[in-house]
């Protein structure tokens, strides 16, 4: 039942990470990437080939990075600052936009992932400390929904799935999520918030939902509440999956609360970046379940992974790679010099 979950995990080489945790889906972190810019990607290579060949044999791995650009962006130790989705959107347009879309899911290509959790479809408020920042197109939902979709079509012409983040919308929260349940009440700006997803949903389409509190929500936030999740009331559709339940915003409930209002609110995953500890206590949650709760989930996540496209395992082809990072490099240069 391992295989609802995408997990993060210790360890810079396949050999350090445990082989117990048989998840549908992975995340490497800043933790598993070897900061060197010389042997850190081909090193990278290696770890993601060791464990889709060791859990990928049958289905692909789900195999996804938090790579946005600007804060958000794993991969900075090795490509150097990069602009942020804000800065795309007003100094580069769609075009840009498109443009980094499919720079990003050329270079996670080349490293064998599969999934790039972007684009960042929240509103832009200027408030501080909430963890959005210039991670946010613009303040305009039309702006936003416009941006998000051409990253989209660029990063999704590489074979690189991407996703949506983080419905409802956090624009106008004024804490983070990371450390405590951000919260709103006014409904116009909910709606507000949501525009971008309406414009971008699809059935196939990876949407994160975000741990956020609202008055349709009552004590819970959005990512444990069915009403805003598959029966959320603007149509939004897609492959929902919470944002990580390790983080400030969800902590509150028991693990078994966690996961039986996950399946129920209709997330086809449940992502667990942080800990072991915390993939075995979801691990034991999830199998207190009953089969009529879990299975939709884990029927649904299957479905999902046999059109995955599988990387191809190997070396690094170093050559890509260095035309890839010379390319970046330049981009940056032209918006950020």
């Amino acid at each position: 039942m391992n295989q609802a979950l995408w997990i993060g995990f210790d360890g810079l080489d396949a050999g350090a990470v445990p082989r117990h945790l048989a998840p549908g889906g992975i995340i490497p972190f800043g933790r598993n990437l070897d900061p060197d810019p010389e042997r850190g990607p081909g090193r990278l290579k290696a770890l993601l080939d060791g464990l889709q060949a060791r859990w990928g044999a049958d289905l692909p791995l789900a195999v996804a990075l938090d790579q946005e650009g600007g804060a958000v962006s794993r991969l900075k130790p090795w490509v150097g600052e990069t602009p942020s989705f804000r800065v795309l959107s007003e100094r580069g347009g769609l075009r840009a936009c498109e443009a980094w879309g499919r720079l990003w899911g050329t270079g996670l290509g080349l490293l064998g992932f599969n999934v790039d959790f972007a684009p960042v479809a929240d509103l832009w408020t200027g408030i501080e400390g909430t963890g959005i920042g210039s991670r946010a197109a613009s303040g305009d939902p039309v702006t936003v929904a416009q941006a998000a979709g051409a990253f989209l079509h660029g990063l999704e012409s590489t074979g690189v799935r991407g996703c949506l983040k983080h419905f409802p919308g956090l624009g106008g929260t004024q804490v983070d999520s990371h450390k405590a349940l951000p919260e709103l009440q006014d409904d116009a700006t909910i709606h507000r918030n949501a525009l971008p997803f309406i414009a971008l949903s699809n059935e196939d389409r990876l949407i994160m939902v975000a741990h956020l509190k609202t008055p349709a929500t009552g004590p819970l936030p959005a990512s444990l509440h069915r009403k805003s999740v598959a029966e959320n009331p603007w149509g939004v559709r897609g492959r929902f999956l919470p944002d990580d339940l390790e983080m400030g915003g969800c902590t509150d409930w028991s693990w078994e609360d966690r996961v039986r209002l996950c399946l129920e609110a209709g997330h086809e995953w449940l992502l667990v970046c942080q800990s072991e500890q915390g993939i075995r206590a979801c691990s034991a949650a999830l199998a207190k379940q009953p089969e009529a709760l879990r299975l939709p989930a884990l029927e649904r996540s299957l479905a999902m992974r046999k059109n995955l496209p599988k990387p191809q395992p190997g070396p690094l082809d170093l050559m890509a790679w260095k035309a890839w990072l010379e390319q970046v490099r330049m981009a940056s240069d032209g918006l950020m010099g």
